[in-house]
């Protein structure tokens, strides 16, 4: 039973979020209603590299499953694209080794939010872009941004509703650029893991502060705080996109296929942040 990894864009206007769930269309049940017609009935579990609430858009998200016949990549591309409506589009199909996963492998991604800043909002963009029409000064965000670089405790830029009780990530990159002629923010955030609702908070706060309503050095005192109620508003949705999900190599593999059957048996505890079963496995923005 071949084994495909799969790498998707898709527009989450229509969407109530990528996981299946009774209230709504999702990404996950339009793919597994694909496949189930590819495969003439059959019901083909789809695991994707991280959960998008209502909304937010991907233009790389990876998911997996296993086909129960054997079929070539480029067959499954565009078998997939056949059926799939115009809000999902596969990009990548590869077909990978049986312990591949999705989400227990990945060790870091890239998210980009784009933000509008124009007088009023265009009717192009309103469902892609957060619209925010204020004088915004860039060099202080710039500034600010440098601060959450590194290893932190981002517990005060996590929605209260998670389940997570480890807050620490490590930020590879942040940053935010402008077009003034086009009148876009464009923010881009690379790191091990992302917390519920972590870049769109983060967002939200830096505008604040380019609006000089925080002052430049907030982070520090925010990343100290560890409080949810301390740090700016959840920026909205439709302005974040999943850029990009990075992949362990084969020793990485091997080493969350033991953690995570050590940590099934009750055998240990992962603490690699690299490798963090928690880190990893349950990321949903």
């Amino acid at each position: 039973m071949p084994r495909f990894k799969v790498t998707l864009q898709y527009d989450g206007t229509p969407f109530v979020g990528f996981q299946v769930q009774p209230n709504g269309h999702t990404v996950q049940e339009a793919l597994e209603k694909a496949l189930k017609l590819m495969s003439k009935g059959q019901t083909i579990p789809v695991f994707g590299s991280g959960r998008t609430d209502s909304g937010v858009h991907a233009l790389g998200q990876v998911i997996h499953f296993d086909y129960p016949a054997e079929i070539g990549e480029e067959a499954v591309l565009r078998a997939m694209n056949s059926i799939l409506d115009d809000a999902i589009r596969i990009t990548k199909v590869e077909r990978v080794e049986d312990d591949f996963h999705a989400r227990f492998h990945t060790n870091g991604k890239k998210y980009i939010y784009k933000v509008d800043t124009s007088k009023f909002p265009s009717p192009f963009t309103r469902q892609y872009m957060y619209h925010h029409p204020y004088r915004t000064d860039i060099k202080r965000m710039q500034e600010a941004l440098k601060d959450i670089i590194g290893v932190h405790d981002f517990k005060s830029f996590c929605s209260t509703k998670t389940d997570k009780t480890n807050f620490v990530r490590e930020i590879y990159r942040a940053e935010v650029t402008a077009d003034p002629d086009a009148e876009t923010l464009t923010f881009v955030f690379e790191g091990s893991g992302f917390l519920y609702n972590m870049v769109r908070i983060l967002v939200g706060t830096t505008l604040q502060i380019g609006d000089g309503l925080r002052p430049v050095d907030e982070m520090k005192r925010l990343i100290a705080a560890e409080d949810r109620n301390e740090a700016g508003p959840t920026a909205a949705a439709h302005g974040l996109y999943l850029a990009e999900v990075y992949y362990l190599g084969l020793e990485g593999r091997r080493q969350v296929s033991q953690a995570y059957s050590d940590y099934k048996v009750g055998l240990s505890t992962p603490v690699d942040a690299s490798i963090s079963l928690d880190t990893n496995s349950d990321e949903h923005f």
